[in-house]
C-alpha cells in the first residue's frame, strides 16, 4: 500500500523486536476543540494522530476496533472525528464486549448494525476468534485496522484478547494493524501469577501475568513477537504503535490528567481499575463482587458475613488500603435484592496498592472466618472459575490446604520475575 512511516509510529514486526523510532518525536499540537489539553500531562495516541488530522491513515480503507473509551481529549469518539474530518475512509467498526457505543452489559455486545450517527457498518466482534476476524476483514474490505480501547491492566479484561484475535486474523494478509496507545491505568509493573497451559479461556487466552504491566501497544508488540508466531503460525506483517506522549511506567491514571471514561459498565472510576486485578477474583466466590452497586469491585460482601471480616482485615494493616464495614443490596447479579454484609475497600495510598495481594488476604480471611465461604455456585461447582481467573489450580488448592495469604503470594514470585524479563524487549516507556 506504500504507506508513509511517520515519526510518531513505532514498528514492531520482528520476533525479537526492540523499540524502533524513526526520527525524533515532533511537538504535538492540541487537536481542535481540546480546550483542556494544556492541563493534560499525557496525550494518548489518538490525540497524536488527531493533531496530524489522521494523515497517516489517508488513502486506506480503515476498520476501527473501539468503544466509548476511544476518544481524544476533546471527549469525542475517534470514529466520529475521523468520519467528520473527511480525511479517513472508515468502512467498518468492530465492537468488543459491551459494544462500540457501550450499551451492552457484561457478557453482551450490541449486534451487527449501522451506526445511526455516522452511517458506518458496525460488526459485533465480541467473542470473535481469528477466523471470524478474517471473515469480517474480507466482508468489510478493510486495508488497515485501528485498535483504540482503554485497558485496565488485568489479564482477564477481555479487550486485550479481542486485540489478540484481531491481530491473529491479520496474520498472513496485507492488512496493517495500528494501535493508538493509551496509559495503563494501574501502572507499568507486573504482579501476580502466570496463566499456564490447560487454563486458557475467554478471560485468558495466552500466557501472560495476571497484572501484566503493559500498555495495549506494548502488549501488541509482545503478542506479535512472542505468541503469534507459535499460536497463529506467523506475525502481523505491519504493526505500528502510536505512542502515548508523557507517560511513564510509575504513573497511575490519576497522574495523567486525563478524563476517566468507563471502559465497561462496572468500571466506573480509576480506583475501581486499581483494585480490579485483585478483587475481580471475588467473581469466582459466593460473595458479591459489588456488581449491581455503584462501587463494583470495591464493595465486597455476602448475606452470611458480619462485622468480623472488616475488623480482621483492618488488623492486617495492608499497604495502601483501608477496610470499612459496609452493608449493601445488589440490584442485579449475585445476591440481588439481599442485604450483604462486608467491606468497602478504600484506597488511601494509590502507589502502595497491591491489588492481587489485597484480594488474596481478603479471600483467605473470609475462608478462615466463615464456614459458608465457597466458590461460585451453579455453573462453577468445583472452583473452575477461580482457576481460570488466576491461571492455574494453584490458588484454589493452596487455599484448600490451609496456606496463608503470604505463602500463596510467594508462590508466584519466580514466574513474576521471569515474565518481567520476557516482556522487556517490547516495552516502549521508561520508569
Amino acid at each position: 500500500m506504500g504507506m508513509r512511516r511517520r515519526s510518531f509510529l513505532v514498528g514492531a514486526a520482528g520476533a525479537a523486536a526492540t523499540p524502533l523510532v524513526t526520527g525524533a518525536a515532533p511537538a504535538v499540537a492540541a487537536p481542535s476543540g481540546t480546550a483542556a489539553s494544556p492541563h493534560h500531562r499525557v496525550l494518548p495516541g489518538a490525540d497524536v494522530m488527531a493533531a496530524e488530522n489522521w494523515a497517516d491513515l489517508a488513502g486506506q480503507k480503515v476498520g476501527v476496533i473501539t468503544n466509548p473509551t476511544g476518544i481524544t481529549t476533546a471527549l469525542t469518539s475517534i470514529v466520529d472525528q475521523m468520519h467528520a474530518s473527511g480525511s479517513v475512509d472508515v468502512v467498518a467498526v468492530f465492537g468488543p464486549e459491551h459494544g462500540f457505543r457501550g450499551t451492552g452489559q457484561a457478557g453482551d455486545g450490541e449486534g451487527d448494525h449501522v451506526d445511526p450517527r455516522t452511517g458506518i457498518m458496525v460488526y459485533d466482534a465480541y467473542g470473535a476468534d481469528a477466523t471470524k476476524f478474517r471473515e469480517l476483514y474480507r466482508k468489510s474490505g478493510v486495508e488497515t485496522v485501528v485498535f483504540d480501547i482503554q485497558d485496565v491492566g488485568a489479564r482477564f479484561y477481555t479487550y486485550i484478547w479481542t486485540m489478540y484475535e484481531a491481530m491473529a486474523g491479520a496474520v498472513g494478509s496485507d492488512i496493517r494493524f495500528v494501535v493508538f496507545d493509551r496509559p495503563n491505568p494501574v501502572g507499568g509493573h507486573v504482579r501476580g501469577p502466570m496463566l499456564v497451559d490447560g487454563f486458557q479461556s475467554g478471560v485468558g487466552k495466552q500466557p501472560i501475568l495476571q497484572q501484566h504491566g503493559m500498555t495495549v501497544g506494548e502488549l501488541a508488540r509482545f503478542f506479535n513477537g512472542e505468541l503469534l508466531p507459535e499460536q497463529a503460525d506467523g506475525q502481523v506483517g505491519q504493526l505500528d504503535v502510536v505512542q502515548v506522549r508523557g507517560w511513564r511506567r510509575s504513573m497511575l491514571f490519576a497522574d495523567t490528567g486525563l478524563p476517566w471514561t468507563l471502559p465497561s459498565p462496572n468500571m466506573p472510576t480509576a480506583d475501581t481499575a486499581l483494585l480490579y486485578p485483585g478483587t475481580c477474583l471475588f467473581e469466582a466466590t459466593n460473595l458479591s463482587e459489588g456488581r449491581g452497586t455503584t462501587r463494583p469491585f470495591e464493595l465486597i460482601g455476602a448475606p452470611y458475613l458480619d462485622h468480623r471480616w472488616a475488623h480482621a482485615l483492618e488488623e492486617l494493616d495492608l499497604p495502601g488500603v483501608r477496610f470499612r464495614e459496609a452493608y449493601f443490596v445488589p440490584t442485579f447479579s449475585k445476591h440481588a435484592g439481599e442485604v450483604c454484609a462486608g467491606v468497602q475497600v478504600h484506597i488511601v495510598d494509590p502507589q502502595r496498592v497491591e491489588a492481587i495481594e489485597v484480594a488474596t488476604h481478603m479471600i483467605v480471611t473470609a475462608a478462615t472466618l466463615y464456614d459458608e465461604f465457597d466458590w461460585r455456585a451453579g455453573d462453577d461447582p468445583h472452583g473452575r472459575w477461580i482457576d481460570l481467573l488466576t491461571g492455574s489450580d494453584r490458588f484454589r488448592t493452596m487455599l484448600a490446604a490451609g496456606a496463608s495469604a503470604e505463602d500463596i503470594v510467594a508462590a508466584w514470585h519466580d514466574e513474576q520475575a521471569a515474565f518481567d524479563r520476557q516482556r522487556r524487549p517490547y516495552l516502549l516507556y521508561r520508569g
